[in-house]
């Protein structure tokens, strides 16, 4: 859907798609009055703007289409949008009201320049102050939104008086565009809060609920200010509905900030948030009960939320069973105890005729039900699913698998549930969402693995998604060796080589060679299957035939013995696909032959490049980062180039990492300078990149003191500087430092940029002969932990573990003391690492009580680690951990216990 215009002033027909009448009959169709208008035609229709006798209907009729077309997300030139801009405000000579809001509408949607803004500027100042309220509303509105911080000061006093003006469309017009404003000019906004306190108290609700907004808004980065206006505010002074939900949430977030324990005496605020649901406005009854339910409270404090929300679920009122239903689906997630005597309730809208209601009432009943129900739940979820859509049979899908991992001894019921679902009609999303839960079941259950394989076997025979198809193969080509009876999967297997797209077949392929390395039985009969696969007219199966063939005989040499054979099949691809790309693009041939050895493992994300207006100075940070390196997927590669052709820098052997650039200078400084760790197995060498952007000096002689007093293991031993940084023409300084070889050395820089300033002349470009000393205080860093570990993702992580030496795994429980939240935790120890989370796993559902994530990378020296985290709530957020370690090198796996016990 298109967005609204102008947050409702005029409704516009939205619809570019005919529509029809109830009969359906092709006869009777009938189309939008939009439909096939194009912007040229409009644009020529455009004209009629510059008749001396306006026509106000056809004037009006262009400007809907042009808005429609903004709307539809049509796109005007600066030559086309200037020309209808100012055709536009040749409409202001018109007296008619509805023209008039049209005109206001257009001009916030074509955003006019600075240049172009000063045209209208007097017309809307004019309106501002007009006699009509609906001019003074809408030309304030209009105003802030195309008006710079100049401007806003000439007009902040007509504002101000408009806050606190008789009429609440005014008002409440004014306090919008204060909020807007607020972003761009907090320091001039501020000056408004005795106006906005006045609007806090007014009768009119709308102006009350935005008036709060923008007090709050206002004081949000004092913590003090807040509370003092959230306990002013609690004693009763606030009537309308709307403004009492925002009091609440405000109340809510001063309760999180400052940790109040709800369980002492001093609790004004809960008494608050408590009194709240008596309320007579249904939507501050809602919002009350959310908030203290989504609060660390105890079961009596709990209670009475609960209550309310149970008396809703049988409201006559759809909206209120829903926000019931889904709140109590939100607190069965971490207590669902506290929600059973709702489950007679719930059971009622398991039929409710508003599907989404009946979707919530079911998961919800699935957490908070016990073992004996589960399979009555079951038959009644079977009748229901086929009457709603995918995205609702999704949110079912995983609450059965929750329920399963709850209950494990279910879990032939349960897959039985979920196999029949994957043969009824259905989405990609939907039944890769099916696939997924069998998979965690049987990865999760051991009883539950070779009937969840069979349910994944006979899927694939009916399966038309090629990527689900090809997951079950490797899922089954990990898992069925395994088994007790792998042979029972060769047909299924082999079933897909024949029936199968190209790309089936050599998943198929793939998976037949797995059960041959790990099933002495089965590799005569494997190899007489892939020996049929030599003739299949596919590229890609005959030569993974071919491969695998050889690599079971022993015919390829990829190892010594039979365990290199199974890791060839079974280990995991380290090398970021991205890095490979461009490793290969870069290489030159020669007699030597690619070393994927030498390609990064690495995963870096891509920054994003922030847009310079034209013509006005670039930030610091973007010019602090301007270094001339190539794409970023090859930036590891750029860097290692860089630096090996630095005579200083040539023997320091192969570059291990390179960190993200850090920024050393606030935002908007005359100096920019970022910092770049390059990580060797025996050095660091950091690089200074560095921007002027004062237009009128020129900087000689740039280095950059760096105080290691604070780093001990770390010793300088050669300073690169910079010989000339003109303006806007970024440079690097260099620093290099000795370490203890393979250590993963810490210590904190401090740095000064000292330089030589020249004042240039901006209209010759020459600079002066003389020049002055200068030096500059750069913010401190440090070489941290995480710099000695790469972020590099593992395929298939269970199989990355289980093929690790489980001699070198070490494991501890730590306490990780009070956090915010779960997912607080568990981002707070990846970053301590620094390694590569896997499989979706950095993701902490929403209200979870534990969590178990899983880590990737390789550390300093070329060592392979693997980490499991699991996560547990063991008190009001008091978070406890489980660390368990794999690594190539058991010291490694101390270290990094090493690491977060430091950390």
């Amino acid at each position: 859907m298109p967005r609204s215009l102008a947050g409702g002033d005029l409704a516009v027909p939205e619809m570019a798609q005919p529509y029809m009448k109830k009969d359906d009959d092709d006869e009777d169709v009938e189309y939008s009055p939009f439909f096939g208008i194009e912007k040229g035609a409009v644009l020529q229709e455009a004209r009629a703007f510059h008749d001396p006798q306006l026509d106000v209907r056809r004037c009006s009729q262009v400007i809907t289409k042009l808005l429609y077309l903004l709307n539809q997300g049509e796109t005007f030139t600066k030559v086309e949008a200037t020309e209808v801009f100012f055709a536009v405000t040749k409409l202001f000579q018109s007296s008619d009201a509805g023209l008039r809001r049209l005109v206001y509408l257009m001009i916030k949607e074509l955003s006019p320049s600075s240049d172009e803004v000063i045209i209208v500027t007097s017309s809307l100042m004019k309106d501002m102050n007009s006699k009509t309220d609906m001019y003074r509303a809408n030309a304030i509105r209009v105003l802030c939104r195309i008006i710079d911080g100049t401007l806003l000061t000439q007009i902040e006093r007509y504002l101000k008086q408009a806050i606190v003006d008789k009429n609440p469309v005014v008002a409440s017009a004014a306090l919008v565009s204060g909020i807007h404003l607020a972003q761009a000019n907090p320091e001039t906004v501020k000056r408004w809060s005795n106006e906005v306190q006045e609007a806090v108290q007014s009768r009119a609700p709308l102006v009350q609920f935005h008036g709060l907004a923008l007090l709050h808004q206002i004081r949000q980065n004092d913590r003090l200010a807040v509370s003092k206006l959230v306990s002013s505010l609690t004693r009763g002074s606030v009537r309308s509905p709307l403004a009492q939900c925002l009091l609440i949430r405000y109340t809510s977030q001063v309760m999180r900030e400052s940790s109040m324990n709800t369980q002492n005496g001093d609790r004004p605020f809960f008494d608050f948030l408590e009194s709240s649901l008596r309320h007579k406005a249904e939507m501050v009854v809602l919002e009350a009960a959310r908030k203290i339910t989504e609060m660390d409270v105890t079961s009596r404090e709990l209670a009475p939320a609960i209550t309310v929300l149970q008396l809703y679920l049988s409201s006559s009122k759809p909206v209120l069973r829903f926000a019931a239903v889904r709140t109590l689906n939100k607190v069965a997630m971490t207590r669902p105890l506290a929600v059973t005597n709702c489950n007679v309730d719930l059971e009622s809208l398991m039929s409710d005729q508003n599907r989404s209601i009946a979707t919530l009432a079911i998961t919800t009943l699935l957490k908070t039900g016990n073992e004996s129900s589960v399979d009555r739940l079951i038959k009644q979820i079977t009748n229901f699913m086929s009457d709603i859509a995918d995205e609702f049979k999704i949110v079912v899908v995983e609450a059965i698998r929750s329920l399963c991992l709850k209950f494990p001894l279910k879990y032939r019921s349960m897959l039985n549930f979920l196999s029949n679902s994957l043969r009824e009609e259905g989405g990609f999303e939907y039944k890769k969402a099916i696939v997924d839960s069998i998979v965690t079941l049987i990865s999760e259950i051991p009883d539950a693995k070779e009937i969840g394989l069979l349910h994944l076997c006979e899927f694939i025979e009916d399966c038309e998604f090629t990527y689900l198809s090809s997951q079950i193969l490797h899922f089954l080509g990990n898992e069925g060796p395994r088994t007790s009876d792998p042979s029972r999967y060769i047909r299924y297997i082999y079933n897909r080589v024949i029936l199968e797209n190209a790309t089936v077949r050599a998943s198929a392929v793939s998976t037949l060679a797995k059960f041959g390395a790990l099933v002495d039985t089965l590799k005569p009969r494997i190899f007489v299957l892939l020996q049929r696969c030599l003739f299949d007219t596919e590229d890609e199966v005959r030569d993974r035939a071919t491969l695998y063939l050889q690599t079971l005989s022993g015919e390829v040499p990829i190892g010594n013995d039979e365990k290199d054979a199974k890791d060839f099949l079974f280990g995991s691809f380290d090398v970021p696909l991205a890095n490979l790309e461009a490793s290969l693009r870069t290489y030159e041939p020669s007699e030597e032959p690619f070393d994927i050895s030498l390609v990064s493992r690495e995963v870096r994300s891509l920054p994003l490049k922030e847009k310079a207006a034209p013509g006005k100075r670039p930030p610091a940070a973007a010019a602090a980062a301007a270094v001339a390196a190539p794409a970023p997927v090859s930036t590891v590669d750029a860097y290692q180039k860089m630096l090996s052709s630095i005579p200083e820098f040539s023997g320091f052997g192969r570059l291990f990492k390179s960190s993200e650039p850090m920024e050393l200078t606030e935002a908007e400084t005359e100096y920019a300078v970022s910092v770049v760790k390059h990580i060797y197995d025996g050095y660091i060498v950091l690089q200074y990149n560095c921007a002027n952007t004062i237009e009128e000096q020129l900087l000689e002689d740039v280095t950059v003191c760096v105080d290691a007093s604070d780093a001990e293991e770390f010793s300088e031993i050669c300073l690169k500087p910079l010989a000339s940084l003109p303006y806007n023409s970024p440079g690097q300084v260099f620093v290099a430092f000795e370490k203890p070889e393979g250590v993963p050395a810490v210590g904190k820089f401090l740095n000064l940029l000292k330089f030589t300033v020249k004042e240039v002349d901006t209209t010759t470009g020459e600079a002066d002969e003389d020049g002055v000393e200068d030096e500059y205080q750069l913010e401190d860093f440090e070489i941290v932990s995480s710099d000695y570990m790469l972020r590099v993702a593992v395929s298939n992580f269970r199989n990355a573990w289980e093929n690790m030496d489980p001699e070198s795994e070490r494991v501890d429980e730590y306490g990780l003391g009070v956090r915010e939240s779960l997912a607080e935790a568990v981002n707070a120890v990846i970053n301590i690492l620094g390694m590569q989370p896997c499989e979706g796993t950095e993701v902490v559902p929403k209200n979870a009580r534990s969590h178990t994530c899983l880590l990737s990378g390789v550390f300093i020296g070329n060592v392979k680690v693997l980490v499991r985290l699991s996560f547990g709530l063991s008190g009001p957020n008091e978070v406890a951990m489980k660390l368990a370690v794999r690594s190539d090198d058991p010291e490694v796996s101390d270290k990094i216990h090493e690491i977060v016990a430091s950390g």
